[in-house]
């Protein structure tokens, strides 16, 4: 049986209040997490323990009994969990209208000087390569 890769796409919002939580602390018990979305949300306990439970079940969480409780550890990263949901927003767009987005991702975004750099050694790389004009994959090509 071939198991499909869970993707971004597969969590909702409230999960994702859940895992950068869970991502920032490395790992949590369910009473943290219950106190650091509560700062933040109006939820109720059960309704983050369902959630907690959901990306479990998902497989995006690991579970470790510690003594009465638990302690959850993210499966994936947060870097790779937001390439996955950016690069499936970038999928449905218009490939001539791409850069522009990114330019203004770029532009609008708090980036560190390390990550510019590493941003600026990859447009210095792909300028040698690049085409003068990105061809439109709105409509398929008649042959």
């Amino acid at each position: 049986m071939e198991t499909k890769k869970l993707s971004s796409t597969d969590i909702s919002d409230a999960e994702w209040e859940i895992m950068r939580i869970i991502w920032t602390l490395n790992q949590a018990h369910t009473k943290e997490i219950i106190n650091e979305i509560q700062k933040k949300k109006s939820w109720s306990d059960s309704t983050i323990k369902t959630l907690i439970r959901r990306l479990t079940k998902k497989g995006l969480l690991k579970t470790e009994q510690d003594g009465r409780g638990f302690l959850y550890c993210p499966v994936v990263s947060q870097t790779d969990m937001m390439f996955d949901a950016t690069q499936a927003l970038l999928n449905r767009m218009c490939n001539m209208h791409k850069g522009e987005v990114i330019f203004n991702l770029v532009k609008d975004s708090p980036i560190s000087k390390s990550d510019l750099e590493k941003i600026k050694v990859e447009i210095d790389k792909k300028m040698k390569t690049a085409p003068e004009m990105v061809a439109c994959n709105c409509l398929k090509k008649e042959n």
